[in-house]
């Protein structure tokens, strides 16, 4: 969407925009943007009323807005653990009653505190705008988003909010997205209103090549595919929800993280990789997560089918499998390894000791729950050889014994003991010269 403004004297523009920034008036182009803004960007009122002077600036420059919000911070855990006080596993749509009540505070909070600016405001719930789900209560996914009442109060000059993280199923019952939904809120909102971009604000100021709190030197990228997103989600990334990136590609919706704490800076945007303007890096970022566990069945029958007596009754109790390791079978029997999130661990092995050890006969079940993934993320892996290798041989050089090896065409992940993650994180960032500017 396009429209003109005419600035005033000393107004300034948002620094990523490349229009002009100040100085006379000038006719520059404005924009129709989804802002969203996670649990600490509104964890106080102090905080809110700093969303809402962002919010108003952007107003004052002619921009469109749409404001998706999270709970305060810490809210959907108060609201849950009540909930466990009650009730040991309590009813999943009673749940998604009380847990989107959050958010409700932050949209009602976040509109008054624009009407002080005296901004124009109004709130949504997500059934009230209909953001129409399945009936899958604590995990619902979007079917449809109703947008007639949010393009008529953008019309009259409304910024609008919008609760993240909740919708309505077919019945009218209140839904929630599940953990990180707000994420999903927003990017389905820019989809559905054709929005030019949907900015993350969150408590960091993009995508970092890892996590600066394990290697300092860790650069912000200007720019990341929407593939390399993905796997650092997938991967152990925690800015974005996996389930947000993946709708965001699917529906080509431009996103940007940025910081909600900082007026400057131009954060970090996902975008497809026919881009011009990529950044051309060989690897862009390393991701690890310390949330894993390793379970091995010894001395299965090697036969067709096994894989799935195996795993069958793993993934009918809803529990993940990450990366799968066959062994080569000696005298008809081989080994069966594969991981699962750590929280999952204990049930994991039990299914496997009650139900399968003793159906296909395996000799015995093993694993353990100090174990992380690491993994080095980049689309020029493609095109570029050798990569694995100097990975293998970095970590060997640091006595990292590797435990499982996965890849694809743009990732290559290991499982080590848990006790060597972050030196791995480091080596890697280092040898791979991820600190240096592109």
């Amino acid at each position: 969407m396009q429209i003109s403004v005419i600035l005033q004297k000393g107004v300034e523009l948002c620094p990523f925009l490349k229009w002009p920034l100040k100085k006379g008036a000038k006719s520059v182009s404005v924009a129709f943007f989804i802002q969203k803004y996670g649990g600490t960007s509104v964890g106080s009122t102090e905080r809110i009323k700093n969303v809402a002077r962002r919010v108003a600036r952007f107003h004052a420059q002619g921009h469109q807005i749409v404001v998706v919000v999270s709970a305060m911070s810490g809210e959907t855990n108060r609201l849950i653990a009540l909930a466990h006080e009650v009730q040991d596993t309590p009813d999943p749509r009673e749940l998604d009653v009380m847990i989107s009540t959050g958010e409700q505070v932050s949209i009602a909070l976040l509109c008054m505190a624009l009407k002080e600016l005296n901004v124009q405001a109004k709130s949504y719930t997500g059934s009230q705008v209909r953001i129409l789900t399945d009936n899958s209560h604590t995990k619902a996914r979007i079917l449809s988003i109703d947008e007639d009442n949010i393009r008529a109060d953008l019309d009259a000059g409304s910024v609008v909010v919008v609760a993240g993280f909740q919708g309505v199923g077919g019945d009218g019952s209140i839904t929630t997205l599940g953990r990180g939904g707000s994420d999903t809120t927003g990017v389905a909102l820019a989809a559905a209103l054709n929005a030019d971009e949907c900015q993350i604000y969150t408590d960091v100021d993009g995508i970092y090549t890892t996590d600066p709190r394990v290697v300092p030197e860790a650069r912000r990228l200007n720019t990341i595919t929407f593939e390399e997103m993905l796997e650092m989600a997938s991967l152990g990334s925690k800015v974005l929800q996996l389930r947000s990136v993946e709708f965001a590609g699917k529906y080509k919706v431009k996103l940007r993280v940025l910081s909600s704490f900082k007026d400057e800076g131009q954060g970090t945007l996902i975008t497809f990789e026919e881009d011009g303007n990529m950044e051309q890096a060989v690897i862009s970022g390393i991701a690890f997560n310390r949330d894993e566990a390793k379970i091995t069945i010894i001395g299965v029958p090697d036969r067709p089918g096994i894989a799935y007596q195996i795993l069958g009754p793993v993934a009918d109790s809803n529990i993940d499998v990450d990366m799968i390791i066959q062994n080569v079978g000696h005298d008809g029997l081989t080994d069966f390894s594969f991981t699962v999130h750590r929280n999952d661990f204990n049930t994991t092995l039990n299914i496997l000791k009650d139900k399968i050890q003793p159906h296909v006969d395996a000799r015995d079940v093993v694993g353990g729950d100090r174990i992380a993934k690491v993994s080095v993320v980049g689309v020029g892996m493609r095109s570029h050889a050798g990569i694995a290798s100097k990975m293998f041989r970095v970590l060997a050089e640091e006595g990292i014994n590797i435990q499982m090896i996965a890849t694809s065409e743009i990732k290559v992940s290991v499982v080590v003991d848990e006790k060597y993650m972050e030196l791995a994180v480091r080596v890697l960032h280092k040898a791979f010269d991820l600190e240096q500017a592109r």
